[in-house]
């Protein structure tokens, strides 16, 4: 992706430029980052759109039940690798190097998620959400068993499959916009 294209193929919106309600819910995100994530200034093209996303993005990645911030971030990563998405790689490998604190992490499950070392509980989580990215059709009981021989609570196989479910759609909509990584996010926790 050049460094100069657009940031999305149809243009984007400032976070001053949008309904009150959105620049109140996205100035936490701005003031914590110190940017505003282009994935929002795409989406402010339409804000009931943007405040869809934002409410199943944080109803999945902000809750401190069943999976860790940090596995969370572990699913997006393997799914937006897995579907070839280079803005949620590297926008959610930035925030997974930040959580972990591993700076190798995200680079290495987003090229090499079959390949890589793992923890045995994060090999499961990643197994997982590679199965219901690259072969949805065929997921069944076989991948839950393994899912729950590997310690996984069902609650838990609910958050990684909840989660590749939505960056699929994600991932999907970074392609469509061309959508361009802010540069903050390639030197993040590194």
């Amino acid at each position: 992706m050049e460094r100069n294209a657009p940031v999305s193929r149809f243009g984007t919106v400032e976070v001053e430029d949008l309904p009150d309600d959105l620049r109140e819910r996205l100035a936490p995100v701005v003031e914590r980052s110190g940017f505003t994530p282009n994935i929002f200034r795409a989406l402010g093209r339409r804000p009931a759109e943007l405040r869809a996303f934002l409410d199943y993005h944080d109803a999945l990645m902000t809750s401190d039940e069943g999976l860790s911030r940090a596995e969370r971030e572990l699913v997006v990563v393997a799914t937006s690798g897995a579907n070839g998405c280079p803005y949620c790689v590297v926008a959610h490998g930035a925030i997974l190097r930040l959580r972990t604190k591993e700076p190798h992490l995200a680079d290495l499950v987003a090229t090499n998620p079959h390949g890589c070392e793992l923890e045995p509980r994060q090999r499961a989580i990643v197994d997982l959400a590679l199965r219901l990215a690259l072969h949805p059709a065929g997921f069944g009981e076989a991948d839950l068993r393994a899912a729950r021989d590997a310690g996984l609570t069902d609650d838990e196989i609910w958050d990684v499959g909840s989660i590749t479910a939505f960056f699929a759609a994600s991932n999907r909509l970074a392609h469509l916009f061309g959508l361009r990584p802010n540069d903050e996010f390639f030197t993040m926790g590194r």
